[in-house]
């Protein structure tokens, strides 16, 4: 089921399945959001949860049992339910089920509410522990944007923007153990806080920023001034990510608290970084803003 919500300036899309963000459009109509093309990825705008990528050799240990977390987690596969809908927003429910167990094997509600306010789309995603034990997950988000935006436009053109001046590097991925390669360092591929957009930036995957001290990124064209800002105030690291041997015409903008397996990490599920924690009837919130430009 699709839902869509306006207000005076924007309007989104929301697809019941997996609580994904389909579309935000500004007034004039231009789509901000990757639409799913097939032939380059069939996602637009996944929610990670309880893991961020895939786990370590594909499976991983939480006590003494094994469990297979498929990659990104279950919410982008799972069914959620529409509640509290308004004109402006819409709140999406999912709680733990059998299936969930299998692979997961703790009780949560997980909720996320849209809302637009003068053109802004904001993301809330609640993490609530119905146990009564303690939760650990992890949890991310991944929308692609278009990139370019408009036709004449190469991927070339546009640029990162980070709020304040980046001291650290990034994590590239290691393709042959796949994992972040946590013994070294790449440089800022830019001059502190401006990185221009090329393919062979992402040829090994995704490039991690472990400890931004960013927490608003934007995506435009400087020619234009045309683009997305995504702000992340909740989670700790961001992403980027598009498939750059395809050429995809679109850049994902991911923040996380965790990532895909490091190297140095163990199979043992708390032995993950950036592990969140709740104890029972707690609750956590975690906002995405995306404004366009």
């Amino acid at each position: 089921m699709i839902i869509t919500i306006e207000d005076s300036k924007a309007s989104a899309s929301i697809d019941s399945l997996g609580a994904q963000l389909i579309s935000y459009r500004d007034l004039s109509g231009r789509e901000y959001i990757w639409q799913r093309d097939p032939d380059y990825w069939i996602n637009c705008s996944p929610i990670l949860f309880p893991v961020v990528g895939a786990v370590k050799n594909g499976r991983t240990r939480i006590g003494e049992n094994w469990f297979e977390i498929p990659k990104h987690g279950f919410l982008k596969v799972s069914d959620f339910q529409a509640e509290k809908q308004s004109e402006a927003s819409v709140t999406f429910t999912l709680t733990d089920s059998p299936e969930t167990k299998a692979v997961y094997p703790f009780p949560f509600r997980f909720k996320v509410t849209y809302a637009l306010k003068d053109g802004k789309l904001s993301m809330d995603c609640c993490v609530e522990n119905t146990g009564s034990s303690s939760l650990p997950y992890f949890i991310g988000t991944h929308p692609g944007f278009n990139c370019p935006l408009e036709e004449g436009e190469a991927f070339e053109d546009y640029v990162l923007e980070f709020e304040k001046e980046e001291t650290r590097g990034y994590r590239s991925f290691d393709l042959d153990n796949l994992e972040f390669d946590m013994t070294s360092e790449n440089p800022f591929p830019g001059n502190g806080k401006t990185i221009p957009l090329n393919y062979p930036l992402f040829l090994n995957d995704a490039i991690w920023f472990d400890e931004p001290v960013s927490r608003k990124v934007v995506l435009k064209n400087p020619a234009s001034g045309r683009g997305v800002e995504v702000g992340f105030p909740d989670y700790a690291t961001v992403a980027f990510w598009t498939p750059a041997e395809k050429r995809a015409p679109f850049l994902c903008i991911e923040p996380w608290n965790g990532s895909a397996a490091c190297s140095g990490e163990t199979e043992d599920f708390f032995s993950k970084n950036h592990l969140q924690t709740l104890e029972p009837q707690e609750e956590a919130h975690y906002l995405l803003t995306i404004q366009y430009l």
